[in-house]
């Protein structure tokens, strides 16, 4: 016989394995799979959620993750110390130092001159948190905001502590915080991702830092649930536009050929993969026409536009992308994550830090003010932070520092909305910002704490992969009740 009709008339190892998943296969891989991923195929559409959750009744149905990146200062914006303003420029005692870890930058500093903060602080709203002058639009709202000053982490470098923070590792791989939501609760609208990022970064691009698609990465999940990031530059979205000459009704009859194909070998392979990309073309058909109207800012009022500052309408900045994350958030997404780069001030703290608070106060503030007129702060979680604070003490010459390292020993957060306590300050530390010293929240208890608010136990919510459960937390974290209202 020819060899090339016998050639095709074998069965390769990869088709007798994929044929498999369609028979005798299937019951074996059915049984290797997790009994809930296997429930949220059979009831359809991923997009809706795991069975079973939410675990309880959530007090946020959407989040929204303000992340500075860099590492804001505690101590120049959010835990005023009297003592440091005493003793500024004499050596923080070894007995407050202890052993704690720090960048190679300044771990061999023969001096520790205590740097007080920079700019004056103030007591704002009826509750009188003191938060710092170069801040007045998130002062503005302190009577909505808890303010958390006992923030600690093991990282003591950038790329690791957001890393730890988004995935609960410090080692790359594992499920984005904003995917494992997805994953689990699904999302509530039709022709928007569940997940959302958008970046951005201070005018001078002074930071440096970069941001990695694993920071809002699917990880093991199936990659349906990674973040879609919208770019600050262009089309927000690749290719979503038809090519010259290509109609509306001529796509969908392509995409529907295409769709036929891989549903085919859906069927036989079982892979989540072809879901995915069945989902994805899907989704992209339908954006074509949420996201121009999403981006169209003609029916927003006046009054609006100048709550976030005069860089609202200037593509790719912070303004701009809070005022889409509010947009995003009342159409259903379910998490939204704006990364801004500008706060790593080693050299030019005495001048950049009072830039970028001028470039993310207004806008961040706005959020919140523009989400509770709407009526949606009650249920959307607000989160404020980066991956680590600044030393207490200053950088470079011990005689007159112009910057401060990195500091994860104790810094500080704040949340708005979503079933959080308003008006108060939660955890301290110590007379230089140095060590807490009272109700310590590490980035696991943090995790844990978003989760809950979601409706989600973090310790129920979990995927098999490499022969374990793995979960956002990892084996730590406790939910933070002090914070809940």
């Amino acid at each position: 016989m020819n060899p090339f009709i016998l050639n095709q008339q074998r069965v390769t190892r990869r088709q007798f394995f994929g044929k498999s998943a369609a028979g005798l296969g299937g019951v074996a891989l059915a049984s290797l799979m997790r009994p809930d991923i296997a429930a949220a195929a059979a009831a359809g559409d991923p997009a809706r959620g795991l069975p079973g959750l939410p675990h309880f009744a959530p007090k946020a149905k959407r989040v929204v993750c303000l992340w500075q990146g860099g590492g804001p200062s505690h101590i120049d914006l959010f835990d005023r110390k009297p003592v440091m303003e005493k003793m500024a420029g004499k050596d923080i005692p070894e007995s407050v130092r202890g052993t704690t870890r720090l960048s190679t930058m300044s771990s061999n500093y023969a001096r520790w001159p205590a740097q007080p903060a920079i700019k004056p602080f103030k007591r704002w709203g009826q509750c009188g948190t003191e938060i710092s002058t170069l801040l007045p639009g998130i002062g503005s709202i302190a009577d909505d905001i808890c303010v958390v000053r006992s923030m600690t982490t093991e990282a003591v470098n950038h790329a690791p502590g957001v890393t730890f923070f988004m995935t609960g590792s410090q080692i790359p791989g594992r499920p984005s915080i904003g995917a494992w939501l997805s994953y689990g609760l699904g999302c509530e609208s039709s022709d928007l991702p569940a997940y959302v990022v958008m970046t951005s970064s201070d005018a001078g691009k002074t930071c440096g830092q970069l941001f990695f698609d694993y920071y809002w990465g699917a990880g093991f999940l199936p990659s349906r649930y990674q973040g879609v990031r919208f770019r600050n530059t262009g089309d927000p979205v690749p290719y979503l536009q038809n090519p010259p000459g290509v109609s509306r009704a001529a796509r969908r009859m392509l995409l529907d050929d295409i769709n036929a194909i891989n549903e085919s070998h859906l069927a036989d392979y079982g892979d989540p993969e072809i879901d995915t990309r069945i989902s994805q073309y899907e989704m992209a058909f339908r954006m074509q026409t949420s996201v121009p109207d999403l981006l169209d800012f003609s029916n927003e009022p006046q009054s609006v536009l100048a709550m976030y500052g005069p860089d609202v309408l200037k593509k790719g900045t912070y303004a701009n992308n809070c005022l889409i994350a509010r947009r995003l958030l009342e159409r259903g997404v379910r998490f939204v994550q704006l990364m801004h780069s500008g706060w790593d001030q080693h050299g030019n703290l005495f001048t950049q830090l009072e830039e970028q608070c001028r470039d993310t106060d207004l806008p961040s503030s706005a959020l919140v003010r523009d989400l509770k007129q709407r009526g949606l702060l009650e249920d959307t979680l607000v989160a404020w932070g980066g991956e680590f604070g600044r030393t207490p003490f200053g950088q470079g010459n011990a005689d007159n520092p112009v910057g401060r390292d990195h500091f994860g020993r104790a810094y500080t957060w704040w949340l708005a909305g979503g079933g959080i306590k308003p008006g108060i300050t939660f955890g301290e530390t110590d007379d230089f910002g140095w060590n807490i010293t009272a109700d310590r929240v590490h980035v696991h208890d943090m995790q844990a704490t978003l989760m809950h608010l979601c409706g989600i136990n973090h310790e129920a919510h979990t995927f098999r992969y490499q022969g374990r459960q793995f979960r956002l937390t990892d084996v730590h974290g406790h939910v933070m009740k002090g914070m809940l209202a």
